[in-house]
């Protein structure tokens, strides 16, 4: 990442990753450090206590906590742009805005798991660019709940020849089911409202794979899709169908 010039207001998104503080780069860390403004999501679920976010951020970067804002975000609304998910981007950008007009030259969105997979913070900066000129953009990526699924689960992504897609549940089980017959490898994010439906289609496929509850966190549950008819399963959980590799480099 470059040096933007001085006095060049800057915004950078920064990945936390799923849960594990271990699992937090040293660029992200080293932004944390050096920024005089981190806005961190305050969801319903959270309420006054520090969300994961946060929690994060803290845990690798104790001195930040002084350089720590919160700013409201609405989880009640799971698709399509409404006056919660709406008031919520402004307040991001609002806040952001308002700390390079106290004199910030650098503020930074931490968020979980990456900043250019179903993040908010592409949302928030495009408001930001808008409003402060001259403003500088950049991203510190983050690992994924797919990843670190894949890592804790012992479940290769992809081999060789082989094709990825991930897929919120969100965008309709039309959209799942086409993802499980053209892909080897289907990750299903934001099902847990749907999940019964998101497992029976997966059945129905002829298909298996690995549920990943709150992976990397003390509370981590690692269940067999075969096992999980009866779990109760959070909004972001996450979802792998691999294929069945039956011969060690047999895609390649």
């Amino acid at each position: 990442m470059a040096a933007p010039a001085i006095g060049t207001p800057t915004l950078i998104g920064v990945g936390v990753g799923p849960g594990d503080p271990t699992l937090v780069t040293l660029k992200a860390v080293a932004v944390f450090e050096a920024a005089d403004v981190i806005l961190v999501p305050a969801t319903e679920a959270s309420g006054r206590e520090a969300g994961r976010a946060e929690q994060l951020v803290v845990a690798v970067c104790p001195t930040a906590a002084t350089k720590l804002q919160r700013v409201p975000f609405s989880m009640a609304q799971r698709s399509g742009i409404g006056t919660k998910r709406r008031q919520s981007w402004m307040a991001s950008a609002k806040a952001a805005e308002q700390a390079f007009a106290d004199g910030a030259a650098t503020v930074a969105f931490a968020t979980v798991g990456d900043p250019s997979v179903y993040s908010t913070f592409s949302y928030l900066a495009a408001y930001v660019r808008d409003a402060v000129p001259g403003l500088t953009v950049s991203v510190v990526p983050g690992i994924t709940a797919m990843q670190a699924l894949a890592a804790v689960s012992l479940t290769p992504l992809v081999e060789g020849t082989e094709s990825l897609t991930l897929v919120p549940v969100t965008a309709g089980m039309e959209a799942v089911a086409t993802a499980l017959d053209t892909s080897d490898t289907v990750v299903a994010y934001k099902g847990g409202r749907q999940f019964r439906e998101l497992l029976m289609l997966i059945r129905d496929h002829g298909r298996d794979g690995i549920l990943g509850v709150d992976v990397g966190l003390p509370s981590q549950r690692l269940i067999p899709l075969a096992e999980a008819e009866n779990e109760q399963v959070p909004y972001f959980a996450t979802v792998i169908v691999a294929p069945v590799r039956t011969e060690t480099g047999g895609r390649l």
